[in-house]
């Protein structure tokens, strides 16, 4: 690790610069609640293998047709930062884009209207009210498929075609050849046969089937650009909708969800999880490998890990012997426990697993393969996420010099020193950013400058605060404090509790419905956010000390939280609020049932009890392991630890959200609060937002709803004044 050496500088220098920033701090505007979910997010970088070139995926907010638009942006290397940067495409559903090894093209997943280029969408802008367009976008008639571009720029046009989509795809060694993987085709036959027995019954688990592996020759795809819509007639028994110039290769009972070829090109590796994605037997989820020069059209893939693990994340090493992977959930080295999130590699050879950074503390977040072979991550230590290296497994994991804050989306070039990342801190949105190599980070230059409005408004400021459980362990959060009122006293405090658990709040910024601590500060309140037990990057031990104590030990740090900084005069006691999601809905729903002192609680996708929450969640993995084990096995766990048992000491007007759709958290769990408090005649109300799953991800209003929704609860009940209306 780095040590920085402090730098003093003399205190006159010190107060002139105080006080030249307060005073343009005043001149900026307050942040509104429109330019707040204008904010653009970042969801993949990749450079291009000769480090000159960066393919950016952006996700921001259309008003209009009432979707998330994710589309592609290309930088060429002409030192002039955001003005190489040119939109690449425009159908709004387009994400994971992957360079060709020779860096000529780039192959990318799209949802856009069957065969539609990008060329026809242009020439259908303007149209966006168009009621055909409209039902083009519906998210269940939309199909992710594999598509092309040339990195020179022109028309993309897809590669594959079809009713299944593409669950994952990589390039071959020698940029010749597409892998994919999609389920297992049906003939128009056995579509047919099913349809005739079931109709719209729907067969659980019984009618699920994995996946096959495929291959498309470049040429062919260039080759069949202008006839992609045409498929042989179903005289042969093949699979009519699926594409037919691919050749099949293997086929596994599981879902593919990623993939990667050796640099060799002699095998591709991939990792699997549930058909249904449904985390539920840790067998589900294993790296095979399939041998790239075998002639046969199915042979069987090698199984390269056998633990009780949740791979995920993989890449070859350089020399093609070994594919790195991570793990959040489970354990390559015994039973299933879940601990921050670590970095492996696996012989693919012999079958031996290492784990990489073996001596740092605290979460391997994401990481990518230099030119050199060393490994470039950003891990998570208490609130900085930084950039580290290591060149192999036996030598240090170290910290590379870099600025305060959030590095994120690390990508190194294969040929290149360079190094591609996303970086912000409170005060600094999210930008991507080109270094010419690791060690010098402090001199990146900026690619992008989406979200420079918020550099122009008047930000709230925030630090770290840390106080002491009943246990002796030291416990931290964030505090983000009114714009204007750095450090000040006795202020209205909002308690805004982080998901997962395992996730952790610290020195970043973002503005989206979940992330809105900057919004809820610009409205007058002190936000605290606890990094309480179970939160990642402060050890393992940290981590697993909610099991099986699932809310109540992580109830009791944010509680003495609340305790300290009441009694070091920064909260007003008589002004206190308390909300989250998921988890910290979650915590939200406990936390009203231990306490009267919050005068307000906005809640979303938190379950108030653990046995129907266990049956519908796609995670039960890991609730089974919070909670010490399966209902029947710890019966007494799941009952001490459900909110609703303790209903009947809640007094807290409480606001709820949920996504009708959601399988993370039901939405039952939702409706049973809601008739809890209002059996008991305490002031709720509860907004379900049609369409959506966990994350609120289908249509950009919901969650401006939610959370305008959310400050005005929280303005009703929290008691606080002079705050600017949210509209």
């Amino acid at each position: 690790m780095t040590i920085r050496k402090p730098v003093f500088f003399p205190l006159f220098v010190v107060f002139v610069v105080l006080i030249f920033a307060s005073a343009q701090a005043a001149d900026k505007p307050r942040l509104t609640l429109d330019e707040f979910f204008n904010y653009v997010a970042f969801t993949d970088v990749k450079l291009s293998p000769d480090g000159e070139s960066v393919v950016i995926v952006t996700d921001r907010a259309d008003w209009d047709q009432n979707i998330f638009r994710e589309d592609l942006w290309l930088y060429r290397d002409g030192g002039r930062g955001a003005d190489n940067l040119t939109q690449f495409t425009h159908s709004g559903h387009d994400s994971k884009p992957q360079w060709s090894p020779d860096g000529r093209w780039i192959a990318f997943l799209s949802k856009r209207p069957a065969m539609a280029s990008d060329a026809s969408l242009d020439k259908d802008k303007g149209k966006e009210n168009d009621k055909d367009r409209d039902k083009d976008k519906d998210k269940d008639s939309r199909i992710a498929q594999l598509f092309l571009i040339s990195a020179a720029g022109g028309e993309s046009f897809p590669v594959t075609q079809g009713d299944e989509k593409v669950h994952a795809f990589a390039w071959s060694a020698d940029s010749s050849t597409l892998y994919f993987a999609t389920r297992t085709p049906w003939t128009k036959r056995q579509k047919e046969a099913y349809e005739k027995d079931w109709k719209d019954v729907v067969e659980y688990r019984a009618a699920e089937r994995g996946d096959q592996v495929f291959s498309v020759s470049l040429a062919d795809a260039i080759a069949r650009r202008t006839t992609a819509g045409s498929a042989p007639a179903d005289n042969s028994g093949k699979a009519s909708d699926a594409t037919p110039w691919a050749r099949a290769l293997a086929s596994t009972p599981w879902r593919i969800q990623q993939m990667a070829v050796a640099p060799d090109g002699r095998q591709v590796a991939f990792v699997t999880e549930s058909v249904s994605q449904r985390s539920e037997k840790v067998e589900e989820s294993e790296i095979y490998s399939l041998d790239l020069g075998v002639a046969s059209s199915d042979q069987s893939p090698r199984q390269l890990t056998h633990n009780e693990a949740i791979e995920q994340d993989i890449h070859w090493s350089n020399d093609s012997r070994h594919v790195f992977f991570q793990v959040d959930s489970g354990s390559v080295e015994g039973k299933y426990r879940d601990t921050q999130t670590r970095l492996y590699w696996v012989d693919a050879d012999r079958g031996e697993v290492q784990r990489w950074a073996a001596d740092f503390a605290g979460q391997v977040a994401h990481y990518s393969v230099a030119s050199d072979g060393s490994v470039l991550a950003t891990a998570r230590l208490g609130t900085e996420v930084q950039l580290y290296s290591q060149l192999r497994p036996a030598e240090t994991f170290s910290e590379q010099p870099g600025l305060p804050g959030t590095y994120e989306l690390v990508d190194a070039a294969a040929n290149s020193r360079r190094v591609a990342f996303v970086h912000s801190s409170l005060g600094n949105p999210a930008e991507v950013y080109l270094a010419d190599s690791a060690a010098k980070l402090q001199d990146a230059r900026p690619l992008t400058e989406f979200n420079k409005l918020f550099t122009e408004r008047d930000l709230p400021q925030g630090k770290p605060y840390r106080w002491k459980a009943e246990d002796g362990a030291t416990i931290e959060g964030m505090l983000i404090y009114p714009p204007g009122k750095f450090e000040a006293k006795n202020l209205p405090t909002f308690v805004l509790i982080h998901g997962g658990p395992a996730d952790a709040d610290g020195n970043r910024f973002a503005a989206d419905w979940y992330v809105w601590d900057s919004l809820a500060a610009t409205q007058g309140w002190l936000v605290f956010e606890p990094n309480y037990r179970g939160s990642t990057g402060y050890g393992d031990k940290f981590l697993m000390r909610m099991v099986p104590e699932i809310v109540s030990r992580p109830g009791k740090d944010i509680l003495q939280g609340m305790d300290a900084l009441v009694k070091d005069g920064i909260a007003d006691p008589a002004h206190l609020a308390v909300g989250g999601y998921s988890y910290g809905g979650y915590m939200t729903n406990w936390l009203i049932t231990q306490t009267t002192r919050f005068k307000a609680a906005v809640t979303g996708a938190g379950a108030v009890e653990h046995i129907a929450n266990w049956g519908n969640d796609d995670l039960t993995l890991d609730d089974g392991n919070d909670l010490g084990g399966r209902p029947w096995e710890v019966p007494q766990r799941y009952n001490s630890e459900a909110a609703i048992f303790q209903m009947d000491k809640v007094k807290t007007p409480t606001h709820m959200v949920a996504g009708a759709d959601d399988i993370r958290v039901a939405v039952l769990e939702n409706y049973l609060l809601d008739h809890a408090l209002h059996s008991l005649n305490i002031p709720s109300t509860l907004l379900i937002f049609p369409g959506e799953g966990h994350s609120l991800d289908q249509n950009p209003w919901h969650g401006k709803i939610k959370v305008r929704e959310e400050l005005k609860w929280l303005r009703k009940y929290g008691g606080i004044s002079g705050t600017t209306p949210v509209r």
